[in-house]
């Protein structure tokens, strides 16, 4: 099953995460350093992406995960980040939980799992 995530551009959401960084205190900078730990894009793929409407599905694809992306835990939506069978979903995911970890105030060692 594919889900409707899947096909939205990164870019329709990105505004968002940088909205929700700047209420909370945040800097986009700091938005960016999270993302590329997680994706390896640095900030002119990011951009690119962003540029390019680049779907969820295809920015994951192109994405190397950080090797420490599976000690993001936590409820998201609901949901067990731990606990999602589905791979990409599961990628969306924890973008989501470092946005909200950011947003929440948590040190930058702790989003990144230092």
């Amino acid at each position: 099953m594919s889900h409707r995530i899947y096909r939205v551009p990164v870019a329709s959401v990105y505004p968002h995460y940088v909205t929700k960084m700047e209420k909370k205190g945040r800097t986009v900078a700091e938005l960016q350093e999270a993302i590329e730990w997680l994706t390896g894009f640095d900030e002119a793929r990011l951009q690119s992406h962003l540029d390019a409407e680049t779907t969820f599905e295809d920015f994951f694809e192109d994405a190397t995960l950080n090797a420490n992306a599976g000690l993001i835990t936590g409820v998201i939506c609901g949901v067990r980040v731990e606990e999602i069978e589905d791979p990409l979903m599961q990628k969306v995911r924890y973008l989501d939980k470092l946005v909200d970890e950011l947003a929440r105030g948590k040190a930058m060692d702790k989003v990144l799992r230092a």
